[in-house]
Parts: C-alpha cells; sequence; structure tokens
C-alpha cells in the first residue's frame, strides 16, 4: 500500500533541551499554583528531552491567488536526553477541546505522561488533531469550528462530576487536584487550555487518516496512544495501515458504536455510521454505504450501565483492525464506565480480541474521564507501560 508523500517539515531544535533550569530556585515564599508556575523561580518536575517540529501530509487546494496548503497535521517530536531504549515509538492523540499539550505537565504542574515515557526511553510524537491548535487550517469551508467547551461542562463532566451525578459512579470522583470548580487556579489551568474543535467530522477524519499513516510510514510502527474522542483516528490508521501500528491503546475511547449518548435515559443521538467512525471501514463482507450494516441494541438501558447499539449477528468483521493489538483502559469514577463496553463488544463482534483494563480492577482508583492529568496520573502511565511490555514480548517470541 502507498501513503501520501507530501511533507513539509520545521526543524526549530534539533539538538536543544527543551527543559530550561529555571534561572532562580523556587523558595517557600513563590506561589507555583497553576498559572503561576510560569515565574522562572518556579522549577519544571518535566522530563529533559529534544524538540522537534514537523508538519506531516497536506495537499494543494487552490485558491483565488494561487494554491495553498491544506490538511497538514502538526507533530512534535520529542527524543529523550537518556537516549532511546525502546523498540516503538509512541504516537499521542488529544481528545476533543483539547491539544497536545494536554500530555505534557498537568494543570497543578506535576510530572505528565510525557515525561513518564520519555524517562522510560521512548521516543514521543505528539499530535494536534486536524484544525486543532497549531493544526490550524486555512480552508473554513471544509472545516468548520465548533467554541472548545463551557466552562460548566468542564466542571461537570471532566473535574467535578460528585458535585451533581449524573451517572452513580460520579460519587466516587476523588483524584482531581483541587476543588475542580470555577476560582480554583488549578481548575482554571485546565479549563484556559480547552480550544475550538471541528465539527467537520469527514473531512477531519479523511484528512487525519491520510497524514498519521504518512507519517507512520516515515518513522515505522508504532504504539497509538489516543483519549477520549481522539481514539477514532488510531481506529482508522488500523484500519488503513495496520501493518504500521504496534498497538492500539485508548484511555476512555470515545468512538461508541453508532451512537452519542445523553446524561439522562431515551436520550443521545445517532452517530459514527460507519460503526466506530464518520468515513468508510473495510468490512468483510463489504459494505459499499453505512445502511447496509444492520443495528441492534442490546441490553437494558440504565445510568449505571448503558444499552449498547451493536451490529445485528451475522456481524460483519473487520479484519484489518481487528489485526492490531487493542487497549482501553477505563476510569472508576468516569462516565465512560457506563458505555466502555460497548466498543468492546463492537470489535469482538468484528473479529476482535480487544484488552480492557478497569483501573480500579488493577488498584488504581478513583479517577474520572481524565485520568491521565488527575494525582495519581503516574500509575496509569504504569498500567499502559505495562501493556506495551507485555505486546513487546509477544513479538519478540514470533
Amino acid at each position: 500500500m502507498r501513503y501520501p508523500t507530501v511533507v513539509s517539515a520545521l526543524s526549530l531544535a534539533s539538538a536543544v533541551s527543551a527543559h530550561v533550569v529555571p534561572p532562580a530556585a523556587a523558595d517557600a515564599s513563590v506561589d507555583c499554583t497553576g498559572v503561576n508556575a510560569i515565574s522562572p523561580k518556579c522549577q519544571s518536575s518535566e522530563a529533559k528531552y529534544f524538540r522537534d517540529v514537523f508538519y506531516v501530509g497536506g495537499r494543494p487546494v487552490p485558491s483565488g491567488g494561487g494554491n495553498i496548503l491544506a490538511d497538514q497535521v502538526y507533530v512534535e517530536k520529542l527524543t529523550p536526553s537518556c537516549g532511546v531504549r525502546q523498540p516503538h515509538p509512541l504516537v499521542f492523540f488529544h481528545g476533543g477541546a483539547n491539544s497536545a499539550v494536554t500530555w505534557l505537565n498537568t494543570p497543578d504542574n506535576r510530572k505528565g505522561f510525557t515525561s513518564y515515557f520519555l524517562e522510560k526511553g521512548y521516543m514521543v510524537y505528539l499530535v494536534d488533531q486536524i484544525a486543532t491548535g497549531r493544526s490550524a487550517q486555512q480552508d473554513t469551508t471544509d472545516f468548520a469550528l465548533a467554541n472548545g467547551t463551557t466552562v460548566e461542562v468542564v466542571q461537570g463532566g471532566f473535574t467535578a462530576p460528585e458535585l451533581a451525578a449524573t451517572y452513580p459512579q460520579a460519587a466516587l470522583h476523588t483524584q482531581w487536584p483541587g476543588s475542580g470548580q470555577l476560582g480554583d487556579p488549578i481548575f482554571e489551568a485546565f479549563a484556559h487550555a480547552t480550544v475550538p474543535y471541528t465539527t467537520s467530522l469527514v473531512a477531519g477524519e479523511n484528512a487525519m487518516r491520510a497524514s498519521i499513516c504518512s507519517m507512520l510510514s516515515m518513522i515505522g510502527a508504532s504504539y497509538l496512544v489516543s483519549h477520549s474522542s481522539g481514539a477514532q483516528y488510531p481506529i482508522l490508521v488500523s484500519n488503513d495501515c495496520p501493518e504500521l501500528v504496534a498497538g492500539n491503546i485508548n484511555l476512555e475511547h470515545s468512538t461508541q458504536p453508532f451512537w452519542n449518548y445523553g446524561t439522562t435515559l431515551d436520550s443521545g443521538s445517532a452517530a459514527r455510521p460507519w460503526g466506530l467512525a464518520n468515513t468508510p471501514l473495510n468490512y468483510e463482507p463489504p459494505v459499499s454505504d453505512p445502511s447496509e450494516l444492520k443495528v441492534e441494541v442490546v441490553g437494558e438501558d440504565t445510568l449505571a450501565l448503558r444499552s449498547c447499539h451493536l451490529q445485528a449477528e451475522p456481524a460483519r468483521k473487520l479484519p484489518k483492525i481487528a489485526s492490531v493489538p487493542y487497549l482501553c483502559t477505563t476510569g472508576e469514577a468516569s462516565v465512560h464506565a457506563t458505555y466502555d463496553h460497548c466498543v468492546i463488544e463492537f470489535l469482538k463482534q468484528a473479529g476482535g480480541n480487544p484488552d480492557w483494563i478497569k483501573l480500579a480492577d488493577v488498584g488504581v482508583h478513583g479517577n474520572g474521564h481524565f485520568g491521565h492529568l488527575e494525582k495519581n496520573n503516574m500509575d496509569i502511565a504504569a498500567v499502559v507501560e505495562g501493556w506495551i511490555k507485555k505486546q513487546d514480548a509477544k513479538k519478540r517470541k514470533l
């Protein structure tokens, strides 16, 4: 299979560490809470690395004054200063209304996911989704934007769901640093990082699936690590270039088959007509139009455990996607505890053998949807690394 080869690159710092020792040491009189840590007197807890940035993919689009470049995706390449010691890179995909900065330091300035894996010797790539952050697009016809999200949605859905629980598990939420409410500097550091995102789902998926396969063809087989709605892109890449995906790792996948859930029973809306995506997937037997997929609702719908929209049996298979090792992790107190099982069941129907780790089952408790930013985020990173190590061991035996 051939992948698009149009790549523009801009190397900003091929041999400069992105971690700089502050000119003055922090002391007890300096407030380094939230955004206050921008002060040069506040020390960073992040790992040392070398940083390069690139734009991958893209295509010329005619305009009134000539051709503009569109569909290119911003990627940061982070090389651990301690040296690369692991066989496969990690490529990180953020969720909706976020950017790749979600993988760096946490809102309360603790070590982020990126640092954990850099210190373990992994090459890390951070991607801004198409039409988001530094992957902004000039073509607003193809890429309409929605506001990032409201303060109320951030508080009720992510940082303090326990205060007005719309599902029973929310009462277990204990791991957000700070109050999770407006006025708390940690909350505001997180809320300020929300950004507009594209509502042009088909255009976005088409651009990402071309650009990421192009990138992987240059860097080699990689583990794709995603959060929330970012999980749709590794699914598409697993469909298009599965030989370049060492594993598909999802922190609370938001690719619920055929449906987006509302906060009350009997609410929600149809979504992802191709099952896990808005654009075509390679089913067997083949599907030329998503209307050929027969869907049924399975299970009793409760706020603690939602019913699933699955294929009616006999289900069509997704052999390419099923060939890629798959992991989902789910937080004990997240709304995803109520419906992540639907993606797992869909993948099993499609011929896959997905792994699902409920974090509470391995002793990691109290997490909401943004577990990678919460107080025990390093415990979650260790769970992910453990799964990667198992996959690498299996590959060595082959």
